[in-house]
């Protein structure tokens, strides 16, 4: 988990356009999870865990992926936290471990699926009306 928060921060601290590194953050986000199921299944297994039984640590992690999601977003958009748990809750497929084990079990190579959802997302994010980063109540 802190391997890919430094990454995320490392991405973050950036001088790219915020567009860029959501999309670059999102991409690493999806490869490390993926990575981690293929090459350290003990690791992945364990984070599963964690998530799912809803550690602190793992909700510790979360809440700082979503502050530096948040803070990319707010180069750009007025409501931040909001877009950033918006942001979370669309790109769940591709960061929960549990669902990525699923998906690469059904499907196999999640690649384009990854990048046609962070397309979605920064289209989503780019309009002026702000209505798609809106979580219903």
């Amino acid at each position: 988990m802190n391997e890919i928060a430094e990454i995320a921060f490392a991405i973050a601290r950036t001088n790219e356009p915020a567009t860029e590194k959501l999309d670059q953050l999102l991409t690493a986000i999806h490869g490390h999870t993926k990575m981690t199921l293929v090459k350290e299944r003990y690791m992945h297994d364990l984070i599963a865990t964690a998530t799912r039984e809803n550690w602190a640590i793992a909700k510790a992690h979360i809440e700082r992926m979503v502050a530096i999601v948040e803070a990319i977003i707010r180069e750009g958009i007025e409501d931040a936290a909001e877009a950033a748990r918006a942001v979370r809750l669309a790109f769940m497929p591709f960061f929960h471990p549990i669902l990525i084990e699923h998906c690469v079990q059904q499907r196999g190579d999640t690649e384009a699926d990854m990048r046609g959802q962070i397309r979605f997302i920064l289209k989503a994010l780019g309009r002026s009306d702000q209505a798609a980063c809106r979580i219903p109540a």
